[in-house]
């Protein structure tokens, strides 16, 4: 009970892991964790490699008021701990991407809706993560996921996924393999079904080191894994948990396009010739796919602050740049940052002043200095190099 409402027992206080789906924040929502830091916590929080965020320092007696305060701007922590679905995770730049093929995030609404609390899978061997892309580009590291999708188009022009299975780091990292290369959208739920079922029927529960479904792919082998996970899906392929239109149309529903504007593309041109400011547009700015906006990723890899790690106060004033500069919404990513996804290119001087300001502007994006960290009881003991989530 206590795991998968994502309250962990360290080595110097209890951690409690907050769920953000897909990695998608309001701005009402960065001003409640920040309000949460300041009053549970020592003023800071942490920012996952799973797109989640973690309160380091909190009290057990304080949980319950902390998931009270929470849950006011539609927050939980269930499954973001134990032997269950965990978060679901996307790339961070879905929707905006100038390269993405269909948007990911409609179908990682599906699998979190589905995966919530269902009873047949809270129990599983070892824990089990999932990640969605919809882009060449893999922003999600879906290779080291127990189930990695790629949406994909076939010749017909039909809408389906690659399904990557048995990815993971930890003491045994492998990298996922390639065990569907076409699964139509309309089978998602029921070839998830099966491929975590057949899992639940082999995966190790003797020793927690050998339970993950890397383990158990390795040990059968690709071809055997495979031939199993697709005899479990024919047996159990009812229409029942066929994906219909009406059902997808509802899950993109929820993702509506902002409202843009027709904008001068070369705009941030303007702006004084600085140096630094320069290779801030190089190193944290990319392309969004409506002409005159740029997706704008703020560092949290500040020298001599853990990586990951942001305060209240930034918390605060970056919900205030979401709000000025970008619909009032940010992303986690990954790599332990945050992006801003809809800034206009004539407000990226102005946007990377108020980021200096915040010791938000390192120029890391895409370099060596962009590493990620896990700040638990795990570190301590000099084990992880990677967020435990």
């Amino acid at each position: 009970m206590r795991l998968q409402n994502g309250l962990y027992i360290q080595k110097h206080a209890p951690m409690l892991r907050v769920a953000v789906p897909y990695g998608m924040l309001s701005a009402a929502q960065m001003r409640c964790m920040a309000e949460v830091c300041d009053r549970y916590d020592r003023g800071y929080c942490h920012i996952t490699t799973r797109q989640n965020v973690q309160f380091n320092w909190v009290k057990m007696e304080d949980v319950a008021d902390i998931l009270d305060t929470l849950a006011s701007v539609e927050m939980h922590a269930i499954q973001t701990s134990g032997n269950c679905i965990r978060n679901t995770t996307s790339d961070p730049l879905a929707g905006v991407a100038a390269d993405e093929q269909t948007d990911p995030r409609p179908y990682c609404e599906i699998i979190r809706q589905w995966s919530s609390l269902h009873p047949e899978f809270a129990f599983l061997p070892r824990k089990f993560k999932i990640a969605v892309i919809g882009a060449a580009e893999d922003r999600a590291s879906i290779q080291l996921h127990d189930v990695g999708l790629q949406l994909v188009t076939n010749a017909d022009g039909e809408t389906g996924f690659k399904v990557w299975v048995g990815g993971g780091l930890g003491r045994t990292p492998m990298l996922a393999t390639l065990i569907r290369a076409f699964l139509p959208q309309a089978h998602l739920l029921g070839y998830l079904k099966a491929v975590l079922r057949v899992y639940n029927r082999y995966g190790r529960r003797d020793n927690k080191y050998k339970a993950r479904i890397k383990i158990l792919v390795n040990s059968l082998g690709a071809a055997d894994f495979s031939a199993q996970v697709e005899a479990e899906f024919q047996r159990t392929n009812s229409e029942e948990y066929w994906l219909t239109d009406a059902e997808l149309a509802h899950a993109r529903s929820f993702f509506t396009e902002p409202a843009y504007e027709q904008l001068n593309v070369t705009a941030e041109a303007e702006a004084p010739d600085s140096p630094a400011y320069r290779h801030w547009l190089r190193r944290n700015v990319r392309e969004h796919r409506v002409a005159g906006y740029a997706i704008v990723t703020l560092s949290l890899k500040h020298q001599g602050t853990a990586p990951g790690d942001i305060t209240s106060e930034q918390l605060r004033r970056v919900a205030d740049l979401a709000e000025q500069f970008s619909f009032g919404e940010a992303r986690n990513t990954q790599q332990q940052n945050i992006v801003l996804a809809d800034v206009k290119r004539s407000d990226l001087f102005a946007l990377w002043q108020e980021a200096c300001r915040l010791e938000l502007a390192a120029p890391t994006i895409g370099t060596l200095s962009d590493v990620v960290c896990c700040p638990g009881g795990f570190l301590w003991s000099g084990q992880c190099p990677f967020s435990a989530d």
